[in-house]
């Protein structure tokens, strides 16, 4: 399993627009992608406001890039969130199973 950690900073005075578009379009997203086995989403907190994340679990590397495409580390950008954030970063782990 694959585990893909996503991380946005909005642009400045566009975090109630993402938060918007993060709870009602990317999570559910995310939720309903096959392959995906398990969701974390991370709302911005008041110490940093612009910040938000996604710990993701894919099930192997083919379900990710059936998602993401063959250029699976490079950031999937939706639409509707393209002129509201600032930067991403994004990372891949093999998942550690405890």
């Amino acid at each position: 399993m694959i585990m893909r950690i996503f991380q946005v900073v909005t642009r400045p005075g566009k975090e109630a627009e993402f938060s918007r578009f993060f709870h009602e379009t990317a999570i559910p997203l995310m939720k309903s992608t096959d392959g995906c086995l398990t969701v974390l989403p991370g709302a911005a907190r008041p110490e940093s406001p612009r910040e938000f994340s996604f710990v993701m679990v894919w099930r192997d590397l083919a379900a990710l890039k059936a998602f993401v495409g063959e250029d699976y580390r490079s950031a999937h950008v939706d639409p509707a969130e393209a002129e509201i954030v600032e930067s991403r970063t994004i990372h891949h782990y093999d998942l550690v199973e405890t």
